[in-house]
């Protein structure tokens, strides 16, 4: 069979921009670096690699990161920042966990306990040139965060002696306590002989015998601010005289329209009254006022940030409002909904062009929010796409760059490296996110996720529906999406029910609507999971009408791997099976068409793409002018993606015949590679682009499926096609 390859020579797509804020300037990714590409020579490249706090050079042309998984630091060449290289490793015979920079010199803190009660540790001083550690101090116990004084004339070292969570359940007190240790410097150069110790005990009101140091920071008073996370404390320190001179509690905050429970649904209904706000980062602002990342590692967790003065007075207290933006952009992480939602942990602070910029870190949202920092009331700017579990970012604004370290190596589970990711200021209207939510009816916002099939209105232009897939799978949802904006806004979510509940057992992978106010839904079967392999009509409230499970003649060669679209031609079904079942051979998949009138089912053979790595399948399937379009896509993400594909099959080509018999081979068409567009956004390349349809302008949309944010960046990308059929 020969098999053209065609490019509609008038095809243009236009990525979709967005922001939640007008702005003059906005920042955008420019490059990522997965760390794995700094692995030393000789050592095994599948080894799991970490990104995790991150500090810059003075003169902005080199980044450092800690590693704790291969237990020492990396380093980045960022020159040209669009094009980041490899520029070494530094084994540091121990775990850093944290990692800051000063004139010449790198200071790494590193952790080498040999249990919770034994904690020990050392500050390796290191030639940010030469990259050779020069000295050591010995710090006399488990360090966590290490901070320099923008003088250069004093280091930090907040030392944790971090609990045993398996130990009582993780209760405190687990002695031995954490403390501060205070270094003189010359230029940023420790002179290990002048470190002097800061006892911590009998502050906080809880566990005030086992302070938990977390993070420390200067301003340009030499006043250092020191969170004890665990204690929900936090502490002023004057360098100089090493002594105390302010110490506070973080306080609780009061939090409503959240999601509560990890139950397989985006609820934001739920409140939490009187919550420890258990900061991770701080930050100071100026002199007199400083910001904390709300993480929570014990009882607590706020998910939001707060502004404090040192006196301890609340200034600005985010509540709810940071993680609802995360929520808007489908960024929110349904499984840590119990706990500590979106979980902000890191934070930077820097100064742009003269406006000061407060960035907040969601480790588990895999975002980061910009706001500009306007004393009273910090303004919202922008969500910046991450890697997978930032957990800090440094600013170098002399270079108008921004940073972020994504600690999450997913390489066990065949997923993403853990990546840094490079951000510039320039002017023009952010790129990301490319899809939003409003808010219901209640003001809380629509909840999001793992979008999975997409469809057309069929009359109205720009107005498009998609549904998720089994990761909610108490919440099966149809969105209604309005795409003529930019952002793509998501303007409503009607729940799929079946006996007035939301209905069980389905995985939502393709949407078509029945002309009639109604849809017809594609759900994959998992006979493990008792989730049949079906169709289902539901009509305008979302009500299941009508059920047609897939015939016995197909389902006696059932695996996991289904019905991954469903587009309508006139009274036929067409649905695209993703992958070949037991009886297909091993590059075709069916394309199934269900007669409705009649209730019978046929069906034709689709050639797969052959790949050398993974494996080849369908996303979706749609109708317009007497054609399907296909997407077909490998399940390889980042350098290893290499089949991100539209194609065409002419219906006048197509003659499909009974189950049972030789099936004959589709002939099809190149439309549209979209490898391009999923770099386009200087992530890495993600593997489920899952949605397509065409709008009735012939104006055609593709969305990529975001994994719920499990194991996952977070990115849902909105593409914007406009076909023209005219030159075929």
């Amino acid at each position: 069979m020969f098999i053209s390859h065609f490019r509609l020579g008038a095809l243009a797509l236009i990525l979709a921009s967005s922001s939640f804020a007008s702005s003059a300037d906005s920042f955008k990714r420019i490059a990522s670096f997965p760390v794995a590409d700094n692995v030393p020579h000789g050592m095994d490249s599948k080894k799991p690699t970490s990104a995790e706090i991150i500090t810059a050079t003075e003169d902005g042309n080199t980044l450092i990161y800690s590693d704790s998984p291969l237990g020492g630091i990396g380093f980045i060449d960022i020159k040209q920042p669009h094009m980041p290289q490899a520029a070494g490793f530094l084994s540091l015979h121990g775990e850093p966990t944290s990692v800051a920079a000063y004139d010449k010199w790198v200071l790494a803190a590193v952790n080498t306990s040999k249990n919770y009660t034994q904690p020990s540790g050392y500050l390796a001083i290191v030639s940010a040139t030469g990259r050779k550690i020069v000295d050591k101090c010995e710090l006399g116990g488990q360090p966590d965060s290490v901070a320099v004084s923008k003088d250069g004339r004093y280091i930090a070292v907040a030392i944790e002696n971090e609990r045993d969570e398996s130990l009582n359940d993780g209760e405190l007190p687990q002695l031995p306590a954490g403390f501060l240790v205070i270094i003189a410097a010359q230029k940023g150069k420790a002179d290990c002989s002048t470190a002097r110790r800061v006892t911590l005990t009998g502050l906080a009101q809880i566990a005030p015998d086992d302070p938990e140091p977390e993070f420390v920071a200067f301003n340009t008073a030499n006043q250092i601010a020191l969170t004890l996370q665990e204690n929900n404390h936090i502490v002023i320190v004057d360098a100089a005289s090493a002594k105390v001179v302010n110490h506070f509690s973080a306080g609780r905050v009061d939090l409503q329209q959240i999601d509560v429970k990890k139950d397989g649904a985006l609820l934001f209904t739920g409140e939490q009254k009187g919550v420890l706000r258990e900061p991770d980062a701080v930050k100071w602002l100026d002199n007199e006022r400083l910001v904390i990342a709300n993480e929570g590692d014990y009882h607590g967790g706020a998910r939001g940030f707060t502004i404090f003065s040192k006196q301890g007075e609340v200034l600005f207290e985010s509540g709810a409002s940071f993680e609802h933006q995360i929520v808007r952009a489908g960024h929110y992480p349904e499984k840590r909904s119990g706990k500590k939602g979106a979980e902000p942990e890191g934070l930077e602070v820097a100064t742009f062009n003269g406006q000061q910029y407060i960035f907040v870190l969601s480790e588990r949202g895999s975002a980061v929010g910009v706001y500009q920092d306007e004393r009273a009331n910090p303004r919202w700017m922008q969500l910046l796409p991450s890697g997978i579990a930032p957990e800090s970012a440094v600013a170098i604004p002399q270079r108008n760059l921004l940073a972020t370290a994504n600690e999450a190596d997913l390489i066990a589970e065949g997923g993403a490296r853990s990546h840094v990711m490079i951000y510039q200021l320039g002017s023009g209207e952010p790129t990301y996110p490319q899809i939003v939510s409003e808010n219901d009816k209640r003001g809380a916002p629509i909840g999001w996720g793992a979008l999975s099939g997409l469809a057309s209105d069929g009359k109205r232009p720009g107005k498009l529906y998609a549904v998720n897939d089994s990761f909610y799978s108490s919440q099966p949802t149809i969105f209604t999406i309005d795409a003529s904006k930019a952002p793509a806004v998501i303007k409503g979510a009607l729940t799929v029910t079946r006996d007035g509940k939301a209905a069980k057992k389905l995985d939502l992978e393709g949407i078509t609507t029945d002309g009639k106010g109604g849809f017809w839904l594609a759900s994959e079967g998992n006979a493990a999971k008792e989730v049949p392999h079906a169709l289902y009509h539901v009509n305008a409230k979302g009500e299941i009408q009508q059920t047609v499970e897939f015939p016995q003649e197909l389902l006696q060669y059932e695996t996991r791997f289904g019905a991954e679209g469903v587009t309508l031609v006139d009274d036929t079904l067409w649905v695209a099976v993703q992958r070949p079942w037991k009886d297909d051979p091993s590059d075709r998949v069916k394309l199934l068409a269900y007669h409705i009138p009649s209730d019978t089912w046929r069906a034709v053979h689709y050639p797969l793409e052959q790949t050398e790595k993974g494996w080849v399948g369908l996303s979706e399937i749609t109708a317009f002018q007497g054609n399907l379009y296909l997407l077909e896509r490998d399940n390889q993400l980042g350098k290893s993606a290499k089949i991100k594909r539209l194609y065409k099959v002419s219906l006048k080509q197509i003659s499909p015949v009974a189950l049972g018999q030789t099936l004959p081979v589709v002939q099809k068409e190149l439309a549209y590679d979209f490898l391009p567009e999923l770099k386009a956004g200087n992530g890495y390349v993600v593997d489920k682009i899952e949605g397509f349809t065409i709008d009735p302008q012939g104006r055609g949309y593709a969305v990529t499926d975001n994994d719920g944010v499990d194991d996952s960046s977070g990115e849902t990308l909105f593409f914007k096609l406009k076909l023209d059929f005219l030159d075929r």
